[in-house]
Parts: structure tokens; C-alpha cells; sequence
């Protein structure tokens, strides 16, 4: 394993998930009797809020209606809202657990509403598995804010320099590298494993 790796903290969307999926995409503007483009702009419109736990998942959810929902329709909004982006991205699933099995803390820092973890926990039993987890709704903050990195590395309880962290967007990317850690911005598999290769940690990749 790499020396100076001890531990990888891994994004959650689009990271160890694979990308939205769209049938379900579609069946909640169904349920929100919504075209495309109104759904597309409700759903985005306070995303920010809700991850940052300003709002709740029920708060977000009537936000993206326009209107009081029902109980029911609330439940299943939710529901919905974690089948989007529970469709796996297994090698990077696979690569943590190798890493969890190898004895490398691993980590999740995900920019997530309350809902949207619940619904992710009760689905994937294998998330208990990471050392430490920071939902960003917990902390009423998210990234790229820089006291969220700080409970990440406090939480792995490793040197952030001994931190890589692998995020979807360069900004968040950035904001850890100033946090002292290390960083790779994934945007697809093979231009990450030639980034891995780049900085010398595919050795880290068969952990």
C-alpha cells in the first residue's frame, strides 16, 4: 500500500453511485403531474438547503412541489429521491472494500439532505462499514466549506495529509487539498485509475 495513504474518504453521488437513474427521475415528475423542465428547476431550485439541513426532507419536498404534500406522497418522494441515486458504481464499491478489508480507514463526506441518509442507510448495509461518516444535513453545513473537511479528519482520526479524498467536483476537491489532504476529481473510471497511476497510488487501488 501506498506509505503515505492511511486512510480515503470517499464522495457519496457519483462517486461510490453511479449516475441518476432515470426511470425513477421520471416517475417523480409523474407523481408531481410536473413536465421536464418544471420538475428540473423544482428539484435543483433549494437542493443546496436541504443538504445543508436549512430544510428536511418533507420541507424540501413541499418546496419542490409548491404546495403541501401529502403523507403518502411525501413517503414515497423520499423513497424515490434514494432510488435515484442508489444505482451502484461497483468498482469503486469494490475498492473500499478491499480497502476496509486490507485494514485502511475509509471515510464518506456527502453534501446530503435527512432523508436522503436515512434512506441510504436502510438501504446499503455495507455503509456501516466505513470508519466514519459525514452527512453534511448533521452539521448544517456542506462542502466546499471548510469546517466540514475538519470533521472528516477528525473523524478517521489519521493526519490529513494522510487523507486521499475522491470527490465528483473540483471545488470540493480543492477545498481539501487546502485542508491538507490529498485529492483525485473523479469523473469517469479510467481517467480516475490514470490519475491513481499519475500519483503513484495504484498500488493503493489492490489494498
Amino acid at each position: 500500500m501506498h506509505d503515505q495513504v492511511k486512510a480515503v474518504l470517499f464522495d457519496f453521488g457519483l462517486v461510490l453511485s453511479g449516475p441518476a437513474n432515470v426511470t425513477v427521475w421520471d416517475a417523480m415528475k409523474r407523481e408531481l403531474a410536473m413536465d421536464e423542465a418544471q420538475f428540473l428547476a423544482g428539484y435543483w431550485r433549494v437542493r443546496d438547503e436541504y443538504d445543508r439541513g436549512t430544510l428536511n426532507g418533507t420541507e424540501y419536498w413541499n418546496a419542490v412541489a409548491g404546495r403541501e404534500l401529502a403523507d403518502a406522497q411525501l413517503v414515497k418522494l423520499k423513497h424515490l429521491d434514494t432510488e435515484l441515486w442508489t444505482d451502484m458504481n461497483e468498482p469503486m464499491v469494490a475498492w473500499a472494500e478491499r480497502l476496509q478489508k486490507a485494514g485502511v480507514k475509509t471515510g464518506i463526506l456527502s453534501n446530503i439532505g435527512d432523508a436522503m441518509e436515512h434512506g441510504i442507510r436502510g438501504k446499503l448495509a455495507w455503509i456501516a462499514e466505513f470508519t466514519h461518516a459525514v452527512w453534511s444535513h448533521q452539521l448544517k453545513m456542506r462542502k466546499p466549506e471548510p469546517e466540514i473537511y475538519a470533521v472528516a479528519v477528525k473523524g478517521l482520526g489519521v493526519p490529513a495529509a494522510q487523507i486521499l479524498f475522491v470527490d465528483d467536483r473540483e471545488e470540493n476537491i480543492r477545498a481539501a487539498e487546502a485542508a491538507g489532504m490529498l485529492g483525485i476529481v473523479y469523473k469517469n473510471h479510467a481517467s480516475f485509475l490514470a490519475e491513481m497511476k499519475r500519483k503513484g497510488f495504484l498500488d493503493l487501488w489492490g489494498a
